[in-house]
């Protein structure tokens, strides 16, 4: 737990619905176990996309769609969304809730391997970054990341926190879970250090960072 479960409860009660659709997909997504942002983290992102008015984001880990579409209700309508995911079953899900939301015009979704998109995409830059995929890759995706994102640029990772686990001796933490702690700390470590990057990590949700890839 990184933050009091009775504010993190007061949080909640302070949400309001964001449409029909969205309040499916978040009953829906958990039932089914699927990850998905907290409303808290939801908020924060809602909030982001609508102060920095951007015309190109990028989302690592689509999952059912669910963010996609929180940052589709405040953005520009110019902007549009390249989004990443290779769970093959939740592609469908993921473009079946797009069709719904009649946002598939401002969406393209790249099925596969993060790795290898990450590396495709040439040429074009992107206001706001949105990473929430597999976290022991965070690491390795960060130098393309960078590359991609354009200068006063955000990139907002989600889950860097590991529910306060990062905070525990690497003896504490459960073997299976080592790696992923190692590597995060890692991430976390080169985002403050970063000659290219100003970041702040705050302890909402699971942890999230906000970086500001400074002007050259």
């Amino acid at each position: 737990m990184i933050v009091d479960n009775r504010i993190t409860e007061y949080l909640h009660s302070l949400e309001t619905s964001r449409g029909e659709l969205l309040d499916t997909i978040e009953k829906k997504a958990i039932e089914d176990g699927v990850p998905i942002i907290r409303s808290e983290t939801a908020a924060l992102l809602r909030s982001l996309t609508a102060a920095l008015r951007p015309e190109n984001i990028l989302e690592i880990g689509t999952a059912v769609g669910y963010s996609a579409l929180q940052m589709c209700q405040v953005m520009p309508e110019n902007c549009h969304i390249t989004t990443i995911e290779k769970y093959e079953k939740r592609i469908p899900e993921a473009k079946e809730n797009f069709r719904k939301a009649g946002e598939e015009s401002r969406i393209t979704f790249l099925e596969g391997d993060a790795d290898m998109w990450l590396k495709e995409l040439k040429g074009k830059q992107f206001d706001l970054v949105f990473m929430d995929a597999a976290k022991g890759q965070y690491i390795h995706w960060l130098p393309d990341v960078v590359r991609l994102l354009a200068p006063g640029g955000v990139l907002m990772s989600d889950n860097v926190l590991q529910e306060g686990e990062l905070i525990e001796s690497h003896y504490l933490v459960e073997r299976r879970n080592r790696t992923i702690y190692k590597r995060m700390r890692e991430y976390l470590y080169e985002l403050k250090h970063h000659p290219q990057l100003m970041t702040s990590i705050i302890p909402l949700g699971d942890g999230v960072s906000l970086s500001v890839k400074e002007e050259a």
